[in-house]
């Protein structure tokens, strides 16, 4: 079946460690135990091939167990991580879900299910096929998220090949892109998954040192905390060999930081969608923001400097939108992308940009403008209507050192912009505010001015 290249990995490590969780490790002996318990499981509940199936938790030793039990069962799965309640019931709803497992803090399992019957012609699709399904909800900032739907035999494909034993940290959330594919590398390779119960810096530090993780997948937003907090200094992090970093714009002070701080470490960006998967990448050099993208079953063009994908792993389509395909089955991914040869550099989303007078302004141009100054925690910059110029650009900052004088540090931003911008692209407005300007996936947040979190 499906899973059926997995199982012989996991046969083949029996006696390996393949998950921390809560300081506990579980080998691969007790993942295959687990996988044949839920199987079982999944037959005494009458779960049906075709189910559209919750689960409730974040990563943890049964709930890897019971997806790989789904996947086997030809099921159609939706991973949700802890939500608030509105958000949960509104993407259970969304997904049509037929019945439900939630984990618990000690990883028990609670079954329930719904009186509805999920009918759709993706949901339709996967059930002719006998194929297993993946339901993602994008991570949009306003309105009700997107439902994704792919196959899931055609994620599983490019798994098969294998590579690189990492020891690999769990950042990237348990329903994110990022962290299926995190999940089914490490599975596929006979790899240990370390999990973390928050994402501070220090956690992550911690984990890094007790259990010599040689991964670290994280995004920008968290490098420049971790960068911040000096946790680096207070930890042990020999064992790392790689640090991914993907979902926003890498600012190039942040990236340059990095470089400095991990000089052993390789520094890679990664490329993936939602609706396409998780690319393979190869980034210029360690302090560079040109990454070179592709690999088996991707095609990649550029159409006036947006970034098209073509996937075989791509989703069969929305539950809850229109198609994001063209019609010859092309992804328009709407990143705005410079190119040189075979690299190629991610500048931002084409909506980000913003009209000043007939001058387009990328944000993250200015937000790396304004991380060059000392006292800069976070930046967010957006645009402000205005009725003269179409647009002003704004800025949200939260400072390091809350102490310093808000009219001074807000001076010292326009002028040091100004010395290294047009003037179109310098701040009108700046706001220093006391909260965090990323969201709860550590991907940066553009708010309108004077809106609090």
């Amino acid at each position: 079946m499906h899973i059926n290249f997995l199982l012989e990995v996991f046969r083949e490590n029996i006696d390996a460690e393949a998950m921390v969780w809560k300081n506990t490790t579980v080998s691969y002996a007790w993942l295959l135990e687990r996988f044949d318990f839920w199987c079982k499981d999944l037959e005494a509940k009458n779960v049906k091939p075709g189910t559209v199936v919750v689960i409730l938790g974040d990563y943890s030793p049964n709930s890897i167990a019971l997806l790989l039990a789904l996947i086997q069962k030809c099921c159609i799965i939706i991973p949700l991580t802890v939500l608030n309640e509105a958000k949960r019931n509104e993407y259970i709803e969304v997904g049509m879900s037929e019945a439900c497992f939630t984990m618990d803090a000690d990883d028990n399992a609670t079954f329930t299910t719904f009186a509805r019957r999920a009918e759709h012609e993706h949901y339709a699709c996967l059930r002719d096929n006998g194929h297993p399904g993946l339901v993602l909800f994008s991570s949009g900032s306003t309105g009700a998220g997107k439902a994704a739907v792919h196959d899931f035999a055609r994620l599983l494909e490019k798994y098969k090949v294998r590579r690189q034993n990492l020891r690999t940290l769990t950042f990237l959330l348990y329903d994110h892109i990022g962290g299926v594919d995190t999940m089914l590398y490490s599975l596929s390779n006979g790899s240990c998954i370390i999990t973390v119960q928050d994402r501070l810096p220090d956690t992550v530090c911690k984990a890094i040192q007790d259990h010599k993780v040689d991964v670290l997948p994280v995004s920008p937003s968290f490098l420049n905390m971790l960068i911040l907090s000096e946790a680096y200094a207070r930890y042990d992090l020999s064992s790392l060999k790689y640090i991914t970093y993907g979902a926003e714009v890498m600012p190039e002070t942040t990236l340059k930081k990095c470089t400095e701080l991990f000089p052993g470490v390789t520094l890679l960006q990664k490329f993936g969608t939602t609706e396409v998967g998780t690319l393979r990448s190869k980034s210029k050099s360690n302090d560079s923001t040109w990454v070179k993208i592709g690999g088996e079953g991707y095609q990649i063009r550029v159409v006036e400097g947006i970034l098209h994908i073509k996937a075989r792993s791509a989703i069969l389509g929305y539950l809850n939108a229109p198609s994001p395909f063209t019609d010859d089955g092309w992804f328009i991914t709407n990143d705005l992308v410079e190119v040189d040869g075979d690299y190629m550099r991610i500048l931002g989303r084409k909506q980000e940009v913003i009209n000043v007078g007939g001058e387009k302004v990328n944000p993250a141009e200015v937000e790396n403008v304004i991380y060059e100054l000392e006292n800069v925690n976070e930046v967010s910059i957006f645009g402000e209507h205005n009725a003269i110029l179409g647009n002003i650009i704004c800025a949200k900052v939260s400072m390091v050192d809350a102490g310093q004088d808000k009219k001074a540090f807000i001076s010292q931003i326009k002028a040091h912009c100004a010395s290294k911008l047009e003037r179109y692209k310098v701040p009108v407005k700046i706001e220093v505010v006391d909260y965090r300007l990323h969201s709860d996936r550590f991907k940066k947040m553009r708010l309108t001015l004077g809106t609090n979190t």
